[in-house]
């Protein structure tokens, strides 16, 4: 394995690289707007960080149990719009995430990008005013402003990708997360990219270790990535399976190879109503013949 200091950053597939340099130009533009004292400021104000990493983790699941990282959002590059009325005041973040937490949910992830997912900053604080869950900030997060500005807006954990970061990059947002009092969500793709940041998670605490099912090359999942890559995985009760999961049987396979955190959203978001979508999932076996 190589060393993590030595290791590049790789190549992004086209999808994330054009999102990403838009990001680039969005973040430039946020900081013209908003100083980075300015938010330090609102988050030293902001109310105390729930614990997104202890609502997955502690106590350890029994063998029977999935915790669900529950997703909000109105669209993606790959579905575009995911139902009809999302695309007016059909779509209610927090009400949805109010179902969510009804039905089962350990924690929301609510995507705050605007441009490509539909999302916004500013649904945060409405869902946490609706639901006692923590919320994680899901974007494509590649400045340690974007840590400070969702700890800002409340957030209690933020998603990073480590197809879009280097290893110094990763250790500093870390770093500047823990400050903050952020749980982190570190998510990979690739084989390549697991091996890069199996140190880096080591000796990071209140760090999730994400394994993302969605082929960003050509843009399909498949559940067996998730089983593939277990063998690398030193501690499987920090591992979140993401993309791809749709069924009561799914999350039984995921637990019967150790994995017991889904994050899921698309599936949940084409529903009629989301969170019986949620609720029917998690029931227990016996009720799901």
């Amino acid at each position: 394995m190589p060393s993590e200091s030595s290791s590049p950053l790789p190549e992004m597939p086209s999808t994330l690289r054009e999102i990403v340099e838009h990001k680039r130009v969005e973040v430039e533009q946020a900081k013209s707007m908003t100083p980075e004292s300015e938010l330090r400021s609102m988050a030293a104000d902001a109310e105390p960080a729930r614990d997104f990493f202890a609502s997955l983790t502690s106590p350890a699941p029994g063998p029977e149990q999935s915790r669900i990282i529950a997703e909000v959002k109105r669209r993606s590059p790959s579905a575009g719009l995911i139902r009809p009325e999302y695309d007016s005041d059909g779509f209610d973040p927090a009400v949805i995430a109010q179902k969510y937490s009804k039905a089962g949910a350990s924690a929301i992830s609510c995507l705050t990008d605007e441009k490509f997912f539909g999302g916004s900053l500013s649904v945060i604080q409405p869902i946490k005013d609706q639901t006692p869950l923590p919320v994680l900030r899901k974007d494509f997060i590649i400045d340690p402003y974007q840590i400070t500005e969702a700890r800002a807006h409340n957030a209690d954990a933020v998603l990073l990708i480590a197809e879009c970061l280097s290893d110094q990059q990763m250790r500093d947002m870390l770093a500047l997360s823990n400050e903050l009092g952020l749980s982190i969500l570190l998510e990979v793709h690739s084989r390549q990219n697991l091996l890069r940041v199996l140190p880096i998670v080591s000796n990071s605490p209140r760090t999730l270790l994400g394994i993302n099912n969605r082929d960003l090359t050509r843009m399909v999942t498949d559940l067996a990535h998730t089983t593939d890559l277990l063998k690398l995985v030193p501690d499987r009760s920090i591992l979140v399976s993401e993309s791809g999961i749709k069924t009561h049987s799914d999350l039984a396979r995921l637990r019967s190879h150790g994995v017991h955190i889904a994050l899921i959203g698309e599936h949940l978001m084409r529903q009629p109503d989301p969170g019986t979508a949620l609720s029917k999932m998690l029931e227990p076996s016996d009720h799901t013949q």
